[in-house]
């Protein structure tokens, strides 16, 4: 493709589907056009031109009873097409055995560069046997529901994007704009990517591998009462020394009945907990504050900012002083 083209990228939604999951990339990618022109040259935009389409074309009314207009994705489009992203709703859902669609999308993945889905999209692809082999993932209400009937899928279900070679899928919703801005870095590189995410006042893009949810808010969603309040005695109190004793006393428990029921309810140890609730709010604050790492890793418990380093690395695949040269409050704000 010549630098003067631009990528088309086609959205393909359906009857029934969540205007979100389409919506927020198209605007990702639409501001990333306006933001590569250059006025002063009379230059428009020439980084993407956006499509929204559908299997049939026409008008389709959203499940929030919102109407929009789409184009047919036919063989013409398609031929056009750089990237598909397969938007998510209970349309989508619906879709995941159609036949009609899943040779559409097969169609259409044997001829673009990359193809992929937002939320409840990996539905159709998945029924398309397109995400066999591969890495994926999707909303979290979903995913676990698609891997026992897929089973040849390898779900991350937690992941934010996942990108397998030609393959991008994301998580619910908002996510799609995640996804959008992870695929604009990649074409554009990171400047216009942050550029549009101040465009779109979206604070701090998301690296692919974090959690779709915060450790703080999953440990609040535990049935047990006395558990779900840990994380925020935790988080107040990072830099103290918190061990299994310290933390069942503070429950009321015996340590032996509280790591079992703790790890019943979480899925993991103290340990592990407690580093996670000081690594996000380590990361809390390298977007946030311009405070030195050396403070930072003091005040979130780790002793010394050469710990911080190594183990926030090893959580996000990123040195601190990068991650807040990408992410912090001075770049998107």
């Amino acid at each position: 493709m010549s630098k003067s083209e631009p990528r088309h990228i086609v959205i393909l939604t359906f009857p029934d589907g969540l205007l979100l999951d389409a919506a927020g990339p198209l605007e990702a990618f639409d501001a990333a056009d306006r933001l590569s022109a250059e006025p002063a040259n009379g230059r428009p935009g020439n980084a993407y031109r956006v499509h929204l389409a559908s299997v049939a074309g026409g008008m389709l009314r959203m499940s929030n009873g919102v109407p929009v207009m789409t184009e047919k994705l036919d063989a013409r489009l398609i031929a056009r097409t750089d990237t598909l992203l397969v938007a998510g709703g209970p349309g989508a859902r619906a879709a995941i055995g159609d036949p009609q669609v899943h040779r559409l999308l097969r169609q259409a993945a044997a001829k673009v560069r990359r193809f992929g889905s937002v939320c409840t999209g990996n539905f159709p692809l998945a029924g398309a046997g397109l995400l066999d082999g591969k890495r994926a993932t999707g909303h979290w209400r979903s995913c676990g529901w698609l891997a026992k009937r897929f089973p040849k899928i390898r779900f991350t279900p937690d992941a934010i994007y996942v990108r397998d070679g030609h393959l991008w899928t994301s998580a619910g919703v908002t996510a799609g704009i995640d996804l959008a801005l992870a695929l604009i870095e990649a074409d554009h590189g990171g400047q216009l990517a942050l550029d549009v995410a101040k465009s779109l006042v979206v604070y701090a893009r998301r690296a692919g591998g974090q959690s779709q949810f915060s450790t703080l808010l999953a440990g609040q969603s535990v049935a047990d009462a006395k558990l779900a309040q840990l994380g925020n005695l935790i988080r107040q109190r990072l830099k103290e020394n918190w061990t299994v004793e310290r933390l069942a006393d503070a429950v009321g428990m015996s340590p032996r009945s509280f790591a079992r029921r703790f790890a019943e309810s979480f899925g993991t140890t103290p340990a592990q907990y407690v580093a996670r609730l000081r690594l996000e709010a380590a990361r809390a604050a390298l977007e946030q504050t311009r405070q030195p790492l050396k403070q930072i890793a003091r005040q979130c418990g780790f002793g010394s900012d050469e710990t911080l380093r190594r183990r926030f690395h090893q959580s996000f695949r990123v040195a601190p002083a990068d991650y807040r040269r990408r992410f912090g409050r001075q770049k998107t704000a």
